[in-house]
């Protein structure tokens, strides 16, 4: 099967020369998504699970830098940067790939090469520990301290520290949450791949494609099969569904 490719970038036309690039300097690469931000990149990359991912280091929601740390060693990263990154002496010292914009197509076609040898190879360089230097150095908004969420014709305030996991579905994401009755839930609009921005990841973590959860939360991860894992939570009946993207949270010792 011929390898596949992510491109991400909030602006239309280096998307457009990159991928045009890409089609002269890796002519059988199938690029199967194209996103205008980090937060689309990082859904895209769960629903098609590419080989390879182009990511521009500077993206609203999430950066480049905030993608490749999730994707983790289950992609090759090349990052795409404007001359002039204070990134690109970090990427230079730790071996990451990069291209500049415009692409150039000699620097391109060394990044190319080296991807195709680790794709042969079946190596992914680890580059958690450089990726959380430079993501400590991105200025983000705090994440909120309050969700408005409606119920019938009230918006009802929920702190983010009620919260006991958001569910998506087609229309709605389904907040649910502690109060004095001891839970309650709600809807709000916003999907679940914008408040993966907004949340604080050390708190929330996702785990399946439309299913973000408090971790103090969590009881157990059980797995039912081979490719199956279930949450269930403390004092509440449900189980969440872990996909395989994420069930190497719960590896247990």
């Amino acid at each position: 099967m011929n390898p596949t490719a992510l491109i991400a970038d909030d602006e239309e036309a280096p998307r457009a020369q990159l991928r045009a690039a890409l089609q002269q300097a890796w002519p059988e690469l199938q690029v199967v998504a194209q996103s205008p931000h980090g937060v689309d990149a990082w859904d895209a990359f769960l629903e098609h699970e590419p080989a390879v991912c182009f990511l521009d280091i500077r993206m609203p929601g999430l950066s480049g830098i905030e993608v490749a740390q999730r994707i983790g060693n289950r992609a090759q990263v090349v990052f795409v940067s404007a001359f002039g990154d204070h990134a690109l002496d970090a990427f230079d010292a730790g071996a990451v790939d990069y291209v500049l914009k415009p692409v150039d197509a000699a620097r391109l076609g060394q990044a190319v090469a080296r991807v195709k040898q680790r794709l042969a190879t079946q190596q992914v360089p680890d580059l958690q520990a450089l990726l959380s230097g430079l993501a400590g150095q991105l200025r983000k908004p705090p994440p909120p301290a309050v969700i408005q969420a409606s119920v019938g014709k009230e918006v009802r305030l929920i702190r983010v520290e009620q919260i006991i996991y958001f569910e998506s579905d087609a229309r709605y994401t389904r907040v649910v949450y502690e109060d004095e009755q001891g839970s309650a839930e709600a809807l709000i609009r916003t999907p679940l791949k914008e408040l993966l921005a907004q949340l604080d990841a050390d708190q929330f973590w996702q785990v399946h494609r439309s299913v973000i959860v408090h971790h103090r939360h969590i009881a157990s991860a059980l797995r039912i099969d081979e490719g199956t894992m279930v949450l269930t939570l403390r004092g509440r009946p449900e189980r969440l569904p872990v996909s395989r993207h994420f069930q190497g949270l719960f590896k247990g010792q």
